[in-house]
Parts: structure tokens; C-alpha cells; sequence
């Protein structure tokens, strides 16, 4: 399974408008709306889930994620805010890294393969400055197809 089957250039965002994690996560969902069924079910989801527990894992990452029973696929966006946002981390430090994956209610062991995937991959601290130093789309889905393909 490679990243790039699920995050398209169409879907990288680099800089971020939003400031906020709520406004993050809306940006990144109005840029998959066409394939989440009901974008708005996905964005209170995605709400929700972050009540339950942050999604800002550290090293100024995010990875908010839901399942949704509108959503007929997996789709995965990425955002880059140099900034960066209050996602109230583990490390108390602020997220310049955004990747939001949406994914059907129906495919738990999917969605697990698919976080884990985001997961490895942004662990390399290396690939994190990478992604920040990136200045379009293109780069970035570059840079995701080189580190993914050498995991």
C-alpha cells in the first residue's frame, strides 16, 4: 500500500490559510469534499474525534482522522502552516504539519494500515523538514512518492 494511491497533489496544501486546528480541518475537508460523500458529516467526525483525544502527536505534527459512514473511500489531505497551529499536542509544541485521513466506517483495518503508513513516514525527521522546506504541491507529492517507495 503506498500513501500516494490515497493523497493527491490535488490534495496538498502548502501554505495553509487557516490558523486554527478547527479551520485546518475544514480547509483540508473542502479540498476533498468530491470524495467524502457528505463533507460536513466528515468535518464533525473529524470534531469529535479530536474531544476524544488530540490529534497533534509531536514534532509539529497533526494527524487528524475519522471514519464516516457517508464516506465511500479512503481519501487522505496534506497541509503545511509554517506558523504553525494550537492543536493542544503531546509535546505542547504547534503543528506545522496537517494530514487528514477520512476513511469508510466499514474498514477499520484499513484505516489503522493507512494511519500506521502516515505514521512511519512522518516519523523521519528528515522527511518532516523536507515536507516544511517544500513550496508547492508538486514538491511535496515528490517528496511523498521518494519516502514512501523506500519504506
Amino acid at each position: 500500500m503506498s500513501l500516494s494511491e490515497y493523497l493527491t497533489v490535488d490534495h496538498i496544501k502548502v501554505p495553509l490559510e487557516a490558523t486554527t486546528r478547527d479551520g485546518a480541518i475544514r480547509e483540508l475537508i473542502e479540498m476533498m469534499a468530491p470524495r467524502l460523500g457528505d463533507s460536513e458529516k466528515a468535518y464533525t467526525a473529524v470534531l469529535e474525534r479530536e474531544k476524544i483525544m488530540t490529534t497533534g502527536v509531536g514534532n509539529g505534527l497533526a494527524i487528524p482522522h475519522c471514519k464516516n459512514e457517508s464516506c465511500p473511500e479512503f481519501a487522505v489531505a496534506l497541509g503545511v502552516q509554517p506558523q504553525g497551529i494550537d492543536f493542544e499536542s503531546v509535546d505542547k509544541q504547534p503543528v506545522k504539519i496537517v494530514v487528514l485521513l477520512v476513511g469508510p466506517e466499514n474498514s477499520p483495518a484499513q484505516h489503522i494500515k493507512l494511519l500506521s503508513r502516515i505514521s512511519r513516514l512522518l516519523n523521519n525527521a528528515e522527511f518532516r523538514d523536507n515536507i516544511l522546506k517544500a513550496s508547492s504541491p508538486q514538491e511535496i507529492a515528490a517528496l511523498i512518492d521518494e519516502y514512501d517507495n523506500a519504506l
